[in-house]
C-alpha cells in the first residue's frame, strides 16, 4: 500500500452500517435518511433517463444544474454568480472536499481544520500531503476557541477547511466565531474551504450564514454543498462547488481526474429540485427538529450527556458512566444489548481524552423508528 493510505482506517460509518445489517439491530449510526426526496424529482430523473440523457455530462456540469445552483445561492444569500465559470459540480460533496484539498494543499502544506472532523477530511489531506492542525470544538457547548483558532495558524499552514453547520456536534457558527476565522484567512492570506451540506438543516430559527459573504472573503473561499443532505438523495451523490472563478477552476483540475462526470440523467433532476422544489427543506428541517427533540428527550432519560444540536442530523452524548473504555467499546456492545447501532465519535478527534467517550446517534430516520430506538435503549441494560 501506497504510504499516503497507510494509517487511514475504514471508514468508521461503513463498519458500523456493516454491523447494523449484521445483526439486524436500528442503524441510528450513518447519516442517511429513510424516507427518500420529492417524488417529482425522482419523476424527473426518470425523464432524464427516458430522454436518453445516459452518456457523459459535461466535466463541469449539465449547465440547467450550474444556473439552478447560481440561482440558490442568489436567492438565499445575495451572491451573484456566473454559473459558467464560478460553479462546478462534483460526485457528492465528499469528492468536492477531496478535489480541493488537492487543488490547494501541497506536501508539508498545514490545513486548519475544525474538530471533531467528517472522517474524509483527514484522509483527503493526508493523501494531499497535507498537515492537518485542529481546531477544538470542547464540550458542553462546543464553540469555537479564537485563541485556539490562531494559535493553529503557522508559517506552513495555507488553507482552512470550515464544516458548518458542523457534523457531528451539530454547531452552527455564528457571526462573531465566522468573522474570526475571515480575519484570520485575511491576516495570514489563506484559502478558505467550507463544507456547508447541512446547510437547510438548521433549527430554532437559526440561519446559515455563507463565509463567502463576509468582508474580503469571496476571493479567498471556495464553498461546498450538496443535493444529498437538502434533498434527501444522499444515493445520488450529486455536490457542488462555488466561488470565484480561479478557485473553481483550480479545485476543477483536480476534479477532472477524479470522475470527469457522473450522474447524468440525476443533474437536470437535481436542477428541478432547486429550481421547483424549494419548499421541500423548509419543511425537512421542521420534521428534522421535531425529531432532534424526540431523540434529545429520549437519551435524557439514561445516563448520558445530552447536547442539543443547532442543525444536522445528529445528536451527541457522552457515554462515560456506563463503564466502558471508550464510545467504540460502548458502540461494539450495544447491538446485542439494545438492538441498535450509533458511531463512536472518537474516530473524529485527534484530542484523544476529549473524545473518547462521545457517541453520535441521527435522527434523520422515521418517527417510529426513533421511538423503537429510544424504546430498546430504555429497556437494556447498557452498563458494561
Amino acid at each position: 500500500m501506497a504510504s499516503r493510505l497507510q494509517g487511514i482506517p475504514p471508514t468508521i460509518f461503513s463498519e458500523m452500517s456493516a454491523l447494523a445489517v449484521r445483526t439486524g439491530a436500528l442503524n441510528l449510526g450513518q447519516g442517511f435518511p429513510d424516507q427518500d426526496g420529492p417524488a417529482s424529482v425522482v419523476e424527473a430523473a426518470v425523464a432524464a433517463l427516458r430522454e436518453g440523457r445516459n452518456q457523459y455530462a459535461p466535466g463541469a456540469g449539465v449547465p440547467e444544474l450550474r444556473e439552478a445552483v447560481a440561482q440558490h445561492q442568489a436567492a438565499h444569500y445575495g451572491v451573484e454568480l456566473d454559473p459558467t465559470r464560478e460553479v462546478l459540480v462534483t460526485t457528492g460533496a465528499t469528492e468536492a472536499i477531496a478535489a480541493a484539498i488537492l487543488a490547494f494543499v501541497n506536501p508539508g502544506d498545514e490545513v486548519v481544520v475544525l474538530e471533531p472532523f467528517y472522517d474524509s477530511y483527514v484522509a483527503t489531506i493526508q493523501m494531499a500531503g497535507g498537515v492537518r492542525r485542529p481546531v477544538t470544538l470542547r464540550s458542553p457547548d462546543f464553540r469555537l476557541d479564537v485563541d485556539e483558532l490562531r494559535a493553529a495558524v503557522t508559517d506552513r499552514t495555507t488553507a482552512v477547511l470550515v464544516n458548518s453547520p458542523h457534523n457531528p456536534t451539530g454547531t452552527v457558527l455564528d457571526r462573531n466565531e465566522l468573522e474570526a476565522i475571515a480575519a484570520v484567512a485575511r491576516e495570514h492570506d489563506l484559502v478558505v474551504i467550507t463544507d456547508e451540506v447541512y446547510e437547510h438543516l438548521v433549527f430554532d430559527d437559526r440561519a446559515h450564514v455563507p463565509l463567502c459573504t463576509l468582508d474580503g472573503m469571496w476571493d479567498r473561499t471556495v464553498s461546498i454543498s450538496s443535493a444529498g443532505k437538502t434533498f434527501s438523495f444522499t444515493g445520488w451523490k450529486v455536490g457542488w462547488v462555488t466561488g470565484p472563478a480561479s478557485l473553481v477552476r483550480a479545485v476543477e483540475s483536480a476534479k477532472q481526474w477524479l470522475t470527469f462526470s457522473s450522474g447524468a440523467p440525476l443533474q437536470p433532476a437535481i436542477a428541478y429540485a432547486l429550481t421547483k422544489e424549494s419548499a421541500f427543506y423548509g419543511r425537512l428541517a421542521a420534521e428534522l427538529q421535531d425529531k432532534r427533540d424526540l431523540l434529545c428527550d429520549g437519551l435524557r432519560s439514561l445516563d448520558v450527556d445530552v447536547w442539543v444540536p443547532e442543525g444536522t442530523y445528529f445528536v451527541t452524548t457522552d457515554v462515560r458512566r456506563y463503564g466502558y473504555a471508550d464510545g467504540l467499546e460502548f458502540c461494539l456492545a450495544l447491538p446485542e444489548r439494545a438492538g441498535v447501532v450509533a458511531i463512536p465519535s472518537q474516530f473524529f478527534y485527534d484530542d484523544a481524552d476529549e473524545g473518547r467517550h462521545k457517541v453520535r446517534w441521527a435522527f434523520c430516520k422515521d418517527r417510529a423508528v426513533v421511538d423503537e430506538g429510544l424504546r430498546r435503549l430504555a429497556a437494556a441494560d447498557l452498563y458494561a
